[in-house]
């Protein structure tokens, strides 16, 4: 046509001007042709914070501004949710080589900032529409609107015929050979311009092989806005005509956008479009709705499977998409709480046939975003009892997020987690995007609050998390709080026992709560140093403690003591650690059978069972002897030995008094006369019998004031077989040849006890002060005079 030389696109030099640039970097994700525009995406973490491009042909390199992007095709957009930048360019815009509407080949420069530097990368395509042209083609871009139509229906066929009237009048009266442009507008005198006058207000003409090219930004002053349906929309309407000789050439073109920006309810993103935008195309009937996301189309029974909802209400098309639909992006922030948006990059294709069978087609560019939207994580307390160990899950962890660190019970640990920590971090990723993490904290882990549960009979875990999380990749903090509690048992440790001739053993395999209680004899702790006090062999690992208690030593209590042998019970108390309340206890009783034996009582009384089998003469019967007080005698005996149970007080005992010791001495004799009578030419005496008690006097009361025996303690035991001469038979000072020692309890008390002296040996006897001496004594026959010696050390 006679204009062409006005709206065609500039043809391209032979040779490209040369340029040095790197060659095309693995970062651009895709150069792709599409159905009526050519894309790139580049990644962000490539091009720096401020990416751009430049449109290249013979005429040199054109910088694409934001201006210049809309006016001539282009749309440049920062997706930081997709992470890249993205190029999509218009087949027909402004330096892109056209081939007969079939071949248009791009070329771009991408400059992207290393280090400081711009750095140019080259990118060239070639593309073919995948579909043919339809007679009229409208695009609603996110920048601008823009539409072309085949010559052969460049005539209106929808103006109204008062507006066309107007418009054939001004253009045959203001008509020149140069082409002129006329902007309608509701209510406004028609005023014509010059393309160059046009070109200078931000629109783009175009003639090409086989159609007119027609683009403008949005919000220029010669469009207007309007409501279809309650729809907003933007409409621009333009008419080329130029007089050649006596015939005016005259062209209607007309863009018409749907400017509604979408709302969200109840789960989707809805957005809605008339199916006629403008009374230009009142004849439109017939709609076929295709609807996509991220420039590619599908049609709309495959929308509707992928959750989409395309309706018409009257004459107006509503599409409703899940807001979390495929090919969406969403973004986690922080505000107080954990918040998500979905952002849905609309594509619409809307195809309408007019009365005389010709189409059109509008294609719609729309970005959809959600509100923010409350977006918890969740916990679940998974903890099996019978593992001990607290699992607590975080889920529903969005991709964007990650976890930082955990508190337990006010202790921070970073993740992830060293690994010489008793507790686990997992992750756990899931097929929707989302993620969680799985924490394992044994119940004996130090971080564990433990505390006995009177109520419940149990011991009770408490563990209270605080987990730290955050929005990548701004960092933006966040904080998901949990406390969970578990019941455990909670009985005090029990020991194993067993007999053995010797004495008793006690063994505990360890549990991790065991510490909870005290493990004591008596009222004193069971500690290393106890034990080595008062003879017991202990041994203490991490799996187990193991107890031998030797017969006769502290803590025992003995009952039932015949000559043939006796029970000894041993008692381990469980205490409180706070209270010192005894909890629970183990307690063992094992028969034993000894030869020999002494036991000291706290309430006063020896009981002894000893071999006479020495200290009788031949013929002799232990049934016959006696204490130093005659009328002492055994309480049972068999044909070598004698079991005497008295009072420390009684049957001519002797004390020996030291500074911190009291001993009760007796002795066993045989019958002297008997034995004279037997031995009349013996003038050497059989084996001699002592036995004592040794006692604390700390732990003595009114030892002296009363003839009543109280202590603390046990006392210790001697039974002291010596040989000596019949005519020194009472003598005190003896040295000991044979000497059995047995600290042993037949009575409890509930004070602490005092420690023995080991070693501890009698000395002389001194004559005692006139206190001692003025005590009063009993005569009667069974209960002794008792002879007192104070003992010095």
């Amino acid at each position: 046509m006679a204009f062409g030389f006005y709206l065609g696109v500039t043809l391209l030099l032979s040779v490209w001007a040369t340029a040095k640039c790197d060659p095309i970097p693995n970062e651009v994700l895709l150069m792709e042709c599409r159905d009526r525009f050519f894309m790139i995406a580049v990644d962000l973490s490539f091009t720096g914070n401020e990416p751009h491009f430049e449109a290249v042909d013979g005429t040199g390199v054109h910088a694409i501004t934001e201006q210049y992007a809309a006016q001539c095709g282009y749309t440049v957009s920062v997706l930081p949710l997709a992470g890249h930048v993205e190029l999509r360019a218009s087949y027909f815009s402004c330096h892109t080589d056209n081939t007969d509407d079939e071949v248009f080949t791009f070329n771009f420069n991408l400059i992207a900032t290393h280090e400081g530097k711009e750095v140019p990368y080259p990118m060239n395509k070639t593309c073919s529409p995948s579909l043919p042209w339809s007679p009229r083609e409208v695009t609603c871009e996110t920048n601008y609107m823009e539409v072309s139509v085949r010559s052969d229906v460049a005539c209106p066929s929808g103006t109204k015929e008062d507006d066309w009237n107007a418009v054939v009048q001004t253009a045959y009266t203001s008509a020149a050979s140069d082409w002129q442009v006329m902007f309608q507008r509701m209510d406004q005198e028609l005023t014509p311009m010059s393309l160059a006058e046009a070109h200078e207000l931000g629109y783009e003409f175009d003639l090409t092989d086989g159609r007119l090219v027609f683009r403008a930004p949005y919000g220029q002053p010669d469009s207007f806005s309007t409501e279809v349906n309650g729809v907003p929309v933007e409409v621009v309407h333009a008419t080329l005509f130029s007089r050649q000789s006596w015939v005016v050439l005259m062209v209607d073109l007309e863009a018409a956008c749907s400017t509604e920006e979408g709302l969200y309810d109840s789960g989707y993103m809805m957005w809605a479009t008339p199916e006629v935008l403008h009374p230009l195309l009142s004849g439109l009937h017939g709609t076929q709705v295709n609807i996509g996301v991220n420039g590619e189309l599908v049609e709309q029974p495959v929308a509707e499977e992928r959750g989409y909802i395309v309706e018409k209400h009257n004459t107006t098309v509503q599409i409703s998409i899940p807001y979390n639909a495929d090919g969406g992006y969403r973004k986690s922030l922080v505000s107080g709480d954990l918040y998500e948006f979905y952002i849905f990059h609309l594509y619409l294709e809307q195809i309408s046939v007019e009365e005389d069978q010709v189409d059109t087609r509008i294609r719609f560019h729309r970005t959809l975003a959600t509100p923010m939207l409350p977006r918890p994580v969740f916990t679940e307390n998974r903890t099996v009892l019978e593992e001990r160990i607290f699992t607590v899950y975080l889920g529903d962890v969005p991709e964007d997020v990650e976890l930082v660190s955990v508190n337990l019970n006010g202790q921070e640990f970073t993740v992830p987690l060293t690994n010489t920590s008793s507790h686990t971090i997992t992750k756990v990723v899931h097929p929707n995007n989302t993620h969680g993490y799985t924490l394992r904290v044994p119940f004996d882990d130090p971080v564990v609050m433990q505390q006995f549960s009177k109520e419940d009979a149990a011991m009770q875990h408490t563990l209270d998390i605080n987990y730290t999380l955050t929005v990548l990749p701004e960092n933006e903090p966040f904080h998901q709080l949990v406390s969970v509690m578990a019941l455990s048992d909670a009985s005090p440790p029990a020991f194993d026992a067993v007999c053995s001739e010797s004495g008793i053993s006690f063994r505990l395999d360890h549990r991790p709560f065991d510490y909870l209680w005290v493990i004591s004899i008596d009222s004193d702790p069971l500690t290393k140093e106890l034990a080595a006090q008062h003879g017991y062999i202990m041994s203490n690992d991490s799996q187990s403690l193991l107890l031998d208690v030797p017969l006769f030593t502290h803590g025992y209590e003995y009952k039932d003591v015949f000559l043939n042998g006796f029970s000894g019970t041993f008692e381990i108390l469980m205490r409180d650690p706070e209270t010192s309340e005894v909890q629970s206890s183990t307690v063992k009783t094992c028969p034993f059978s000894n030869n020999e034996f002494i036991m000291c009582s706290t309430d006063g009384k020896m009981t002894v069972a000893a071999d006479l089998s020495l200290a009788i003469p031949s013929g002799g019967v232990p049934a016959r002897t006696n204490l130093r007080d005659k009328y002492c005698g055994p309480k049972e005996t068999d044909s070598t030995r004698a079991l005497f149970s008295f009072p420390l007080n009684s049957c001519g005992s002797i004390i020996k008094l030291g500074k911190a010791y009291v001993t009760y001495e007796n002795e066993i004799f045989f019958s002297k006369k008997l034995h004279a009578l037997k031995n009349p030419d013996s003038s050497y005496d059989i084996d001699r019998v002592t036995m004592q008690c040794t006692y604390p006097l700390a732990g003595l009361f009114r030892l002296f004031s009363v003839y009543r025996f109280e202590s603390d303690t046990v006392g210790v035991g001697r039974i002291v077989h010596s040989a000596h001469s019949t005519e020194s038979l009472q003598s005190p000072t003896i040295k000991p040849t044979i000497v059995l020692q047995t600290p042993v309890s037949t009575t409890r008390r509930n004070r602490r006890p005092v420690s023995i002296r080991p070693g501890y040996q009698p000395a002389q006897y001194v004559k005692v002060s006139s206190f001692l001496r003025n005590l009063p004594k009993k005569g009667a026959r069974g209960s002794s005079q008792s002879k007192v010696h104070a003992n010095v050390v």
